[in-house]
């Protein structure tokens, strides 16, 4: 809607006291949960085509026509991607294979004899492959090497690329050549990555040989290969790039700014996600901003194109969508759907939603034309006449669908203010043992998605304002507890952690706020993600927390589950019906249960939560009582680094939840329980400082001396006042932290180079000044500035090199708030 509002251009530009000045890995452009979740990969938001934060394509194109010149400012032109060699996906292929190791230095080349070899069709995976994978194909265990020959009758591409799914590590070799190699890493799915220039040469007329080996570590794994040409938009298809003069960061907004010939560009990608209101949280609406002003002091006509591509409501482009126009309460909204709406009927990882529909919304009076088409023919007629064909929708292929809205006005030297809406309706979001749930903002199922477009339209100038307070809130107390880079690091994460989440209401009507653990394995409701990601909503609305606790109590309460301690997850999202992850985690989880418990007890400063569930937390805490101490050859939640018996931080992780019980069970007259456990956990401390001591540090187990670990867990024993440990436990070890440090921040332990970023923050906050916390988190800070992975922000990175060993987009990095809780609580 047109604004001439001065007040609302301070709230939204470059005013404000907090502006950040730093390059995310990517930056957040629509956060509303894990399926609606929209980032630009690059410094330009032009740059590339935006994209879900799987990498998938989520197209969203912004272009500004100016007196009859066409700029774009967001998202890139598609590539045409004309195939060379179909995947087994386009086409059924067979290909040479081994599963036993041949000459490294010879397999791949033409010459090499593979007479031995068999021969078998693609593609080739691991029988646990995901819901996300082709079936069919060829079992391999671990290794595969494979040779597929074929014949190009012309050898002259544009720009030759793989099309690939791998998972894990891969190597690729054309005619001999090295293409491609990737290790440690995978794709969860087709995607198109590069080749080296050399194998591009390498590529001929005749027959021609593409070479690959596959390693996969752990999980399902799969590899099908195929070559495309990526052709690029040429002649009159070619728009001009607006000039991005600028880019900006607060916690809810993301702000660039852009020269179109004549006119500045100011565009504003504003998430309300204020945690101290559930309804705003799950409200799916994120609003599109734009200041216009001309820098030349005529006036000038300008239209501007917001598009917004079927892929979102989608799991691959291979799906079809149907569009609908609509007009009601004054804004005219445009949505796209599945044209096969299977209610969650997909759960997994590396997969996005396709039931539910897409919005895209607006003032109906400043609307110029709004229409549904391919994306081509919408850029097309807007760049040569300033608007889009009202089309009548037919269904079509997801990435060859689109919904536009334009918006026009001439702009003179006056600052003018309009924007759009874009949301999701989803209908039902996840089922929880067995019954479907809504998302929280229509729990009685009595709202409509337009109802909610409209409240948001109404509230947008309050909202705005909201957002401003949350954004400083955010960022000043960051910056008192821990200084400018960390207050820095804190922005940067806080939609990301927020929206890794979705808020639903259980069948009682109680909020439940649902994790999803991102590029990790899938779980909902897992106990080891909640634990890391507690600090933020302990600080901010501790409701939220207990929406995250809530399921793993109810799960153990109703008798599904018998277990004596708790379990790992309820399931994989967004089906929570009970536990799917492989392996238990027994300490791990029950003792990240008892200390979250007490934690929400003291920031609501009452005891009625672990009154509600003193019963299960009393077996979880028999359980530490008589395991948790010296743990077993059990997974922690750094189950990424495998297996470790008598694991030093897990002990202390075990007496952390027995302190915190304690303390529970003091507050609720339970006087004997708590003398007879405050007495244990003396013990287990004193005898966990013989055990662990290495001298000038404490070891990573108590059998190994000649190790080392961050003990990350010992934050609580402070900020919980538990007084088990004397206070030169963290003082040692933080000394010793500081001589351990690489240029992209403390390693994890001794076993490895790479680390968690979220734990980082954890042991900085165990320093007593704050020269020592600073100096933990300036590498963690140039690891998010510095790291060569453009995806959202990645919490387990290699120390060495700041790239991105795997997971991103977690909700773990909420863990970051950590030192603020701590000087909050203090």
């Amino acid at each position: 809607m047109m604004k001439n509002c001065s007040f609302l251009l301070l709230l939204l530009f470059p005013f404000s006291l907090f502006a950040q000045t730093f390059r995310p890995p990517a930056t957040p452009l629509i956060t509303i949960d894990p399926y609606t979740s929209v980032w630009s990969f690059g410094d330009q938001l032009n740059g590339s085509v935006t994209k879900h934060w799987t990498g998938k394509p989520h197209s969203m194109d912004g272009l500004i026509r100016v007196d009859g010149k066409t700029y774009r400012f967001m998202g890139a032109p598609t590539p045409e991607m004309k195939t060379i060699l179909p995947t087994a996906k386009q086409s059924a292929y067979t290909a040479k294979f081994t599963t036993v190791k041949p000459d490294p230095n010879w397999w791949y080349k033409e010459g090499y004899n593979i007479s031995t070899w068999k021969q078998a069709p693609g593609p080739f995976g691991t029988k646990d492959r995901n819901d996300a994978m082709l079936k069919g194909g060829t079992e391999f265990q671990q290794e595969v090497w494979y040779r597929r020959e074929f014949t190009l009758t012309a050898a002259e591409f544009e720009k030759p690329t793989l099309n690939i799914f791998h998972y894990d590590d891969v190597q690729v070799f054309i005619n001999g050549v090295p293409a491609f190699d990737c290790a440690p890493c995978f794709t969860g799915d087709y995607e198109f990555k590069p080749i080296s220039p050399s194998a591009r040469k390498a590529l001929k007329k005749g027959k021609n040989i593409l070479a690959a080996y596959c390693k996969n570590g752990a999980g399902p794994g799969y590899i099908d290969i195929g070559l495309a040409d990526e052709i690029a938009p040429k002649g009159a298809d070619v728009i001009q790039p607006a000039k991005q003069t600028g880019f900006e960061m607060t916690a809810t907004k993301t702000l660039y700014d852009f020269e179109a010939g004549p006119v500045q560009l100011k565009a504003a990608f504003i998430a309300p996600l204020l945690l101290k209101d559930l309804n705003l949280i799950s409200r799916p609406v994120n609003y599109v901003v734009y200041e216009l002003k001309s820098t030349d002091g005529k006036t000038h006509q300008v239209e501007i194109l917001n598009a917004v591509s079927g892929l979102w409501a989608v799991n691959d482009a291979s799906q079809k969508v149907e569009g609908k126009k609509e007009t009601q309460n004054g804004l005219l909204m445009l949505s796209l759907g599945n044209t096969e709406q299977k209610l969650l009927g997909k759960k997994g990882d590396d997969v996005r939603i396709d039931w539910g529909r897409a919005y895209l919304a607006g003032n109906a009076s400043d609307v110029k034309s709004a229409g549904l088409g391919s994306p081509g023919e919408l850029i097309k007629t807007f760049s040569k006449g300033g608007s889009v064909n009202e089309n009548q929708d037919v269904s079509s292929n997801a990435d060859a669908k689109s919904m536009a809205v334009v918006l026009s006005e001439k702009i003179g030297g006056d600052v003018k203010t309009l924007h759009l809406m874009l949301g999701y309706d989803d209908g039902y979001s996840v089922q929880y043992f067995g019954q479907n749930l809504r998302p929280w903002w229509n729990k009685d199922g009595n709202k409509t998605i337009q109802a909610e477009f409209k409240s948001a339209e109404n509230d947008f100038a309050k909202i705005i304002k909201e957002c401003e307070s949350t954004d400083e809130m955010i960022f000043d107390d960051a910056l008192k507890a821990g200084g400018k880079q960390y207050a820095e690091l804190c922005v940067l994460a806080y939609r990301q952690a927020i929206s890794a989440h979705k808020l639903v209401a259980d069948p009682s009507g109680s909020p439940l706020f649902l994790s999803k653990e991102n590029f990790s394995n899938g779980s909902i409701g897992t106990v080891d993600i909640t634990y890391p990601s507690a600090p933020l909503f302990l600080l901010y609305n501790p409701t939220l927390l207990k929406g995250m606790m809530e399921p793993i109590f109810y799960y153990s309460e109703s008798g599904k589950w018998t277990k004596p301690f708790a379990a790992h997850d309820v399931g994989t999202y967004p089906l929570a019906n009970g536990q799917t992850y492989g392996e238990d985690m027994p300490v791990e989880e029950s003792g990240n249960m008892l200390t979250l418990t007490y934690a929400i007890c003291k920031a609501e400063n009452n005891i009625e939560f672990a009154k509600k569930h003193w019963k299960v937390l009393s077996i979880w805490a028999n359980y530490l009582k008589k395991e948790g101490f010296d743990p077993a050859n059990q997974l922690c939640t750094d189950d990424f680094a495998g297996h470790l018996a008598r694991n030093a931080n897990l002990s202390i992780k075990a007496i952390m939840g027995l302190a915190s019980y304690a303390k529970m069970a003091e507050q609720l007259g339970e006087t004997k329980e708590a003398a007879e456990v405050n007495a244990l956990v003396k013990d287990f401390a004193q005898k966990w400082m013989q055990l662990a001591d290495s001298g000038d540090h404490y070891a990573l187990t108590f059998d190994n001396k000649n190790s080392w670990s961050q003990k990350y867990n010992i934050v609580w024993d402070e900020l919980l006042k538990l007084n088990v440990f004397p206070k030169t436990v963290a003082e040692k070890e933080i000394k010793y932290y500081l001589t351990k440090q690489k240029p992209f921040g403390l390693p994890l332990d001794s076993r490895k180079t790479y680390t968690k970023s979220d734990w980082i923050i954890w042991t900085a906050t165990l320093a007593t000044n704050q020269q020592d916390f600073e100096a933990l988190v300036k590498p963690v800070y140039k690891y998010a500035m510095e790291t060569p992975d453009r995806i959202p922000l990645s919490d387990w990175h290699e120390t060495v090199n700041g790239k991105s060993v795997g997971f991103r987009a977690r909700s773990v990095v909420s863990g970051y708030w950590m030192k603020v809780l701590g000087e909050r609580w203090k």
